[in-house]
Order: structure tokens, then sequence, then C-alpha cells
């Protein structure tokens, strides 16, 4: 099934969005190549994620600096999915983490919002456990 790889973050500097992506919010740097003329290949992603990474990618122009901070709009525009959200919102919290609220439990789980060093909004998120769609109650 097809799934997705990569996303990119545009970020203002490789080696600052590397240093808070893995010493703040637990990913691990996955690859960072020097591709020349200043530009990287840098993948991180969560601790063993096998899918879906991020892709920094520095910002080059002033249309893609633009939009650092605010790829989406002021929306929360990224989802990292946890199995044990007061774990990993403490961690993240004395790491230096800015969450913008306190944790809410919602219908879905338990969820906070937090910001990456240039102003993005991620959603911190535990799911609750679903019953299978295809399970009927009599």
């Amino acid at each position: 099934m097809p799934h997705i790889g990569l996303f990119t973050l545009v970020v203002r500097d490789y080696d600052d969005a590397i240093a808070f992506y893995t010493g703040k919010v637990g990913f691990e740097l996955v690859e960072d190549t020097d591709l020349g003329d200043g530009k990287r290949w840098v993948i991180v992603a969560p601790n063993g994620a096998t899918e879906t990474r991020v892709l920094l990618a520095k910002a080059k122009g002033e249309r893609q600096t633009c939009i650092i901070g605010d790829q989406t709009g002021g929306r929360v525009g990224f989802f990292l999915n946890t199995d044990d959200f007061a774990r990993d919102h403490a961690r993240m919290t004395e790491a230096g983490v800015r969450f913008l609220e306190a944790p809410r439990h919602e219908p879905y789980g338990t969820v906070a919002v937090f910001e990456d060093l240039y102003g993005n909004k991620w959603d911190l998120l535990e799911l609750k456990a679903m019953p299978p769609k295809n399970l009927v109650s009599h």
C-alpha cells in the first residue's frame, strides 16, 4: 500500500532545526548528506519510525523564507502520535518544548498543541483505542 514517505519543513538553519527535533522533540537524525552549495539532505524522524519522515529543507529566497514557521497558515499542521502521552509530554516540556495549552482529553484521545522552533504548530496526540470498523454489536 502506498504511504507518505517524507514531508518537508522549510527551516532557517539546518543545525538549529536538527538540534530542536533531535534534542527537544526526541526524533532521531536519519540522514544528513552534503549536496554542495550549502544544501543538505536532512531527514529526521520519531525513533523507530519506518514510514513517514521529515525532510528539513533550508529556505532559499524571500518566498521560502517568508513561510518559515507559518507553513499551514497558523493551523496545527503536523500530528505526532504517541503511545504514552504523559511520558512524552513531560520529557518534551523538560527539554524546553513550548506547549501552547495544557493537555486536554477529547473523544479521540489526549492532545496538546506545541510549537517547533519556528512557530509551526504540532499536536502531540495519544489516540484512544477504537474498536475495529467491522465489529458489529448486537
